[in-house]
């Protein structure tokens, strides 16, 4: 990083916008383009030209751009500090700057909020067929087996994120003490309180509720398992950190979903926010939350190939900070 092209690139409003909203989370360019109330080739342009500088990466995924800030308190060159103080300062002291920087934020929530409202009446819409739906993308027999046998024994208190219509949940009972399906919409959670009604009352606990806030105190749970719901969140990170936060030490979690693939139909017509993930998206997103993660499993099939990420919270590592 060259302090002549660091400043290069920060002497423009547009783009220090974009270094502000990077600092909170990781975004598409569309989601950018709209923020910003610009065209895609114009903001494509000022991303370009902060990633040659050093102050942001890209991350393709499909025909989708993700983009994140390469700068930080704690990430070297020592420049790249210096540059995210700056922004910051810059952002406090000039109230003209402040306020449109709150506003870029005002306007990505509402984004997102959208985006999350269609995700919600798509599960809605089609919650008596969702274990037909997922069966589609890859067999549940091998996946299932090799989730049971990625885990191991006792799984103690479980939590199953994003529980659906509680397949996994009924699937991993027997080997637990007690159970916890967690959903976001009560359609779901109907049709896995229908699912589960033989399973002991006092061990079966079903909660409406979002992955990435979940109601829930710290360290609860012996397990937490993500089957095929990752794809689903436009801030993983932030889900993860919620099931380190309400994991035990020693804990597990699992997290069963797509390798990274190109198939764009399931972003437009099954709301997927993500095109399955790398070993290595995985690997970084779990030892940030606080786990020590396993070897992943890969089971190919047609066309997607499902793997199985397991990690084991750690006592002594600190979860890393998602912003508010």
């Amino acid at each position: 990083m060259r302090i002549e092209f660091t400043l290069r690139a920060l002497a423009d409003p547009t783009r220090l916008r974009i270094m502000r909203l990077l600092s909170a989370m990781e975004l598409a360019v569309g989601e950018l383009a709209q923020v910003l109330g610009q065209s895609q080739p114009r903001v494509s342009r000022h991303v370009k030209i902060l990633i040659d500088a050093g102050l942001a990466e890209r991350r393709k995924e499909g025909s989708w751009v993700f983009l994140k800030s390469a700068i930080g308190e704690h990430r070297a060159p020592p420049l790249g500090a210096a540059a995210a103080r700056l922004l910051a300062v810059s952002e406090q002291d000039d109230a003209q700057f402040a306020a449109r920087c709150a506003e870029d934020r005002r306007h990505l929530a509402a984004i997102r909020a959208a985006r999350e409202e269609s995700a919600a009446d798509y599960f809605a819409r089609h919650a008596a067929e969702w274990d037909h739906l997922r069966s589609l993308h890859s067999p549940d027999g091998p996946v299932e087996a090799a989730l049971q046998t990625a885990l191991g024994g006792d799984l103690g208190d479980l939590l199953d994120i994003g529980t659906g219509t509680g397949r996994i949940a009924e699937l991993l009972s027997a080997r637990s003490r007690a159970v916890t399906g967690l959903d976001n919409s009560p359609e779901m959670l109907r049709l896995a309180r229908a699912r589960l009604q033989h399973l002991p009352a006092d061990s079966l606990h079903l909660v409406q509720g979002d992955f990435a806030a979940l109601p829930f105190a710290d360290a609860v749970f012996d397990t937490a398992v993500f089957h095929q719901v990752l794809h689903y969140a436009l801030e993983p990170e932030r889900a993860l950190a919620e099931a380190a936060r309400v994991t035990r030490p020693g804990g597990t979690i699992a997290v069963v979903d797509f390798a990274a693939h190109e198939h764009e139909e399931l972003r437009s017509q099954h709301a997927h926010a993500r095109l399955g993930f790398t070993d290595e998206q995985m690997l970084a997103l779990l030892g940030d939350a606080g786990f020590a993660a396993a070897p992943p499993r890969a089971l190919p099939g047609t066309p997607l190939t499902v793997k199985i990420w397991t990690g084991t919270r750690q006592s002594a590592r600190a979860v890393k900070k998602v912003p508010a």
